[in-house]
Parts: C-alpha cells; structure tokens; sequence
C-alpha cells in the first residue's frame, strides 16, 4: 500500500530539530523550509542577499536566515560555527544549493565546468566538512544531498550538470561508510523531474556553435524548455518525504523521489547489467 504525504501536514514531531538548509528561496530549499518548519523543526537557511534574508525569515519565528554563497569556501566554517554559537547545534544538514548547466561538451568552456563543481559538489563538501565535528561529537546528525536523478543516468546535453551529481552521489556514498558507525547517517536524496525552476530561471545555457549535434540536442533543449512548470514532480510532496527520511530511524544511503527517477535508473541498471554479461569473458580475462 502506497502512502500519502501532503504538504499540509502540521504534525509535530517528536523531537524538534535545528536544520540547515542551503538555498531556501526557491525549489527544494523552500518547500523543506516550510514544511519542517510546519513539522515544529527550527529551520536556518541560506540565502544570497539581504532581501531573501528578509522574505525568508517571514516565515515564521522558526525560520532564521544566513548570507552565504556556498562558492565562498573561507565564508564556510564561520558561517556555521556563528550558527552553533547563537541558535545551537545543527541536527541536519541539507545540501540543497546547486543549479543545472546545459551544454554540449565539447561547446562549453571548463570555466562553466569549474563552477559546476564548485556549487554542486565543493560547496556541499565544506558544508559537510563544518558540521561533522560537532555532529561527531553528539554521536549523532543527519545530512540530506540533493543530488538528481542525473546522478545515476545521462542524458546528452548536461554532461557538466550529470558529473556533479555522480560525484556527490560517490562521495555521500563513502561519507556515510565513515560517519554511521558514529551515529551520523548521510542520504543522498535524488529527485526526478519536478516542478522547480531547475530548467527555467536557474539553468546557465552555453551557446551553440557546432552543427553537427543539432540533430541529437536541439529537440532535446526545446523539450525541456517546453516542460518546465509541467513536470510530474511536486516539491511540497518531496519535502514531506524528506521529512519522513530525517525522522528515519535507518534512513537509507540513497533515495530517489519520483516516478520517473525509479523508471529511468531500473532501466540504466538493467542496461548496465545486460552489458556486463555481455563482456563478462573479457572482464575476466585480465585476472593473474
């Protein structure tokens, strides 16, 4: 039997929780936001600039707002110990920040690449790396990464964006091997398509210039403009199911959020599979 969870649920939970939550003014971050902070949690988020400061912490008496650019990796540390210091110690860590490059390889400068990993992946990493200490001293803490479906398939046209979810899906992976002996359990949260601005206002676009990917990418990009808004994905539900992830007794190491995510990464692993049977003799024939 499937359940239900609405974005209108008020229950409060049975323990109240100080969650960190980086880019709280739009998608993910703000549906969380709300949610957590209707489920009676207290709920710090980051933000760019004074007036999402402001617009955030009109939430209610809950909600808390920091300045951080999650790029300025020396802003960091400060950043979180200032949090711990004047709220207390952060029981979750949601690494939420992050947007979607698009762009054919070979036509997009390593510059976009660069900044690609530097919000996606190297953001979240200094993140997880200032709140581990005190979570290690607890013997306890939970960090969330919103990574993407596009952590686990490819698609042509976001080589970049596929990448850094690959490796921060790896390196949730690992992290979680080291911490849950400590009582720290890491999730990487991958969503599907869902009905946020990730394809619209948020995505960087490199330009166009080599004909011979327009017939492989161009009806790729206009669908994907034509579907944003559209999407199947609702944010509301996937920020009660990461509610639902937080309070987890055993909270897995990954999970995928929506229907296509599932129906997508069965297919990728049946393909995978397939194509070890296929070369397994070769695989094989390299042992000593």
């Amino acid at each position: 039997m499937t359940t239900t969870y609405t974005a209108q649920s008020t229950t409060q939970s049975t323990t109240q929780r100080l969650i960190l939550i980086t880019g709280v003014s739009s998608g993910f971050g703000r549906a969380l936001a709300q949610a957590a902070l209707a489920a009676g949690h207290r709920v710090v988020g980051t933000v760019r600039n004074d007036a999402a400061r402001r617009d955030f912490e009109q939430l209610g008496a809950g909600a808390t707002a920091r300045i951080l650019d999650v790029t300025d990796f020396a802003a960091i540390g400060p950043v979180v110990a200032g949090i711990e210091a004047d709220i207390g110690p952060i029981d979750v860590l949601v690494n939420n920040a992050g947007y979607g490059h698009e762009g054919i390889l070979e036509e997009s400068p390593l510059d976009e690449m660069r900044r690609q990993f530097d919000v996606n992946v190297f953001g979240a990493v200094a993140l997880m790396k200032a709140v581990l200490p005190s979570m290690r001293m607890r013997r306890r803490g939970r960090i969330l990464n919103i990574t993407s479906m596009g952590g686990h398939i490819t698609m042509p046209g976001i080589a970049y964006y596929c990448g850094s979810k690959f490796a921060l899906e790896g390196i949730s992976a690992a992290l979680d091997q080291e911490v849950r002996p400590l009582g720290i359990a890491v999730t990487a949260v991958a969503p599907g398509s869902f009905r946020t601005d990730w394809a619209g206002r948020s995505m960087r676009r490199s330009p166009r210039a080599i004909a011979d990917y327009d017939a492989l990418f161009e009806p790729v990009r206009q669908a994907r403009i034509e579907k944003s808004g559209k999407q199947l994905g609702d944010p509301a539900k996937a920020a009660q199911a990461m509610l639902k992830l937080i309070e987890a007794d055993d909270p897995p190491a990954h999970l995928l959020l929506g229907s296509d995510a599932l129906r997508l990464v069965r297919g990728r692993l049946a393909a995978f599979s397939t194509q070890l049977e296929k070369w397994e003799a070769l695989t094989l024939s390299t042992d000593g």
